[in-house]
């Protein structure tokens, strides 16, 4: 059997104090006009530690400093070819970051964000996302059901397996 060659990421799910979640727009070039809203973040380096690289990714994008470690709450693996370029698919931790609603900003310029395909940031009530029926994707694609539960519910004893 071939081995398979995941890319192991850290993605953060920052809440606000309404619950609002800041998502990246991640514009996907392949398929052209493809658009993924997903939690910040982005790929362990070699020697890495889960909490190093979120703290890295969380500077870089969009300007949020964690100063305690924040609850490992889902979990994803998805064995797609193509679906990370150079991969055969994606590992992601996610981790729940509180905090009070800021303007994000991180040490990126605008050209090497976008050379991660990230063409901005929005604020998103849950609502909004389990309502919205336009052409952009959500990542997982049903994030609004893993959000609405880890809000409900809390952090969960172990990281939740999450889908595509």
């Amino acid at each position: 059997m071939p081995s398979v060659s995941l890319r192991h990421a850290v993605r953060a799910i920052i809440l606000d104090a309404d619950n609002c979640i800041l998502l990246c727009r991640f514009a996907i070039p392949e398929p052209v006009g493809t658009v993924v809203w997903a939690a910040p973040g982005g790929g362990v380096e070699p020697q890495e530690t889960l909490l190093a690289a979120l703290h890295r990714e969380l500077q870089e994008e969009v300007g949020l400093t964690v100063t305690t470690p924040p609850p490992h709450v889902w979990h994803q693996e998805v064995v797609a070819p193509g679906h990370a370029a150079g991969y055969d698919g994606v590992v992601n931790d996610y981790f729940l970051v509180r905090t009070a609603r800021f303007s994000p900003r991180g040490t990126l310029s605008d050209d090497e964000l976008a050379a991660e395909n990230i063409s901005g940031l929005k604020w998103w009530h849950p609502r909004e996302i389990a309502g919205y029926d336009g052409p952009d994707l959500f990542s997982p694609r049903d994030l609004a059901t893993p959000l609405t539960a880890l809000i409900t519910s809390g952090v969960p004893a172990e990281p939740v397996l999450l889908g595509l």
